[in-house]
């Protein structure tokens, strides 16, 4: 087994000192990471989390970089708010998942309500994905290129789209991006796709309708917006990111997890089970190669998307909304944990090309404006004398230190987790 100096440097700690990307990549993972947006950058307790490189390896911009934003009317562009977030990933030294470039939804007027010709869309859609890919060139491992194109029984989604192009604008799409950043992952991304079903079995038939048309796509993303006690088991799981390799892509990855309550407030027990639906997705992950990473669609309760779109909902993320670490992180950083010293201890890291290790690929199969990024920091590793600030220093099972380096005092989020804070 060949030991890399971030494994290295993990192994010399105890592991269930680490955190989330610090545990994932040591598992032979590209990252986990968390999905943010401009608003909730102000919150410096937030940004602190966010850009804990131990803890986030990795940044999608939620909504900035989205068609209503980068070009508001025809041929004026703007990336301010994109590029506020790429620019903190970048400083941070984590990896950006671009998104999104061709989408039903958040489009400005001008797009959604014009009487185009076929080449008319053709070259808007060119244009756009153009000049935006290329203002993002070389600073994005990923691209979702094309957005939640299918309705829940397979068929196409109607847009202006389809309605103009048929599936014609989804080749169209990849053709342009892979042409203004040849380095870029191109993803397909849809919700639903995770599970076995009519909507899996079209995502994997566009997989093939865009290779069909000589035009590149890397990676199929599984958004994986569940419901607690609702979610697909690990073993469909497994399966379904198993056949979007076998069906040519070379990457998967959950690319916007969060698992929901229907009810709130949400009780001890349905806790468990949320933190049980999380691990069914971390070991699909752990159990394909090919899944590169998982991504949470922000890490915390405070800012989910949830409860302002399912009223009554919510609860979904790791961090409750005081930014708390619930179960679910737990049960996650355990799991990771337990494979990472699998790893460490016998196994092999592979990526889906090579017998090299993925966390040396992080810095050599992208094309990053930061070429230093750093997988194993120790911002929040204990010391002989206490934990530095975010460390774990108690919770039920916990068998490392209890005290906190000055100023920090160790405090109880939950049962499971005590924290220096």
């Amino acid at each position: 087994m060949r030991i890399t100096p971030a494994l290295a440097g993990l192994l010399a700690l105890p592991i269930a000192l680490a955190q989330l990307n610090k545990l994932a990549e040591a598992a032979g993972k590209l990252y986990l990471g968390s999905a943010t947006d401009n608003s909730e950058l102000s919150n410096s307790s937030y940004l602190a989390i966010i850009s804990d490189t131990d803890e986030f390896g990795e940044i999608t911009p939620g909504n900035g970089q989205k068609w209503q934003y980068t070009e508001p009317s025809q041929g004026t562009f703007s990336y301010t708010s994109g590029d506020q977030i790429v620019d903190l990933a970048e400083a941070n030294g984590q990896l950006v998942r671009c998104h999104t470039l061709v989408w039903h939804s958040q489009l400005p007027s001008w797009v959604s309500s014009g009487s185009w010709t076929t080449a008319q869309l053709t070259s808007i859609i060119q244009t756009h994905i153009a000049n935006e890919v290329s203002h993002y060139k070389g600073q994005c491992y990923s691209w979702d290129v094309v957005n939640e194109a299918l309705n829940e029984d397979g068929t196409y989604r109607t847009s202006v789209f389809y309605t103009v192009l048929g599936t014609d604008y989804i080749p169209i799409a990849f053709e342009a991006a892979a042409a203004a950043d040849p380095a870029a992952k191109l993803y397909y991304n849809d919700y639903n796709i995770e599970y076995s079903g009519a909507k899996h079995t079209a995502a994997v038939g566009i997989i093939d309708l865009i290779q069909t048309a000589g035009a590149k796509i890397d990676g199929v993303g599984l958004q994986a917006h569940f419901i607690v006690g609702s979610s697909p088991g690990q073993a469909d799981l497994t399966n379904v990111l198993k056949a979007y390799v076998a069906a040519g892509v070379s990457e998967v990855a959950y690319t916007e997890l969060d698992i929901r309550f229907t009810t709130l407030p949400y009780t001890a027990a349905g806790l468990q089970q949320q933190a049980s639906d999380y691990a069914a997705v971390t070991k699909a992950c752990l159990a394909v190669n090919e899944c590169v990473g998982i991504t949470i669609w922000d890490f915390t309760d405070k800012y989910s998307w949830i409860p302002s779109t399912f009223a009554g909902q919510g609860g979904a993320c790791l961090y409750d909304e005081n930014f708390s670490k619930k179960p679910a992180w737990t049960t996650v950083s355990s799991i990771l944990a337990a494979a990472a010293t699998s790893t460490a201890t016998g196994g092999t890291i592979t990526t889906k090309a090579s017998t090299t290790t993925i966390i040396a690929t992080a810095a050599t199969t992208t094309t990053l404006a930061t070429s230093t990024r750093t997988s194993i920091t120790t911002a929040a590793t204990p010391t002989s004398t206490g934990g530095a600030h975010y460390a774990q220093c108690g919770g039920i099972g916990w068998a490392g230190p209890t005290t906190c380096l000055s100023p920090y005092t160790c405090t109880k989020q939950n049962d499971y987790y005590s924290q220096c804070l």
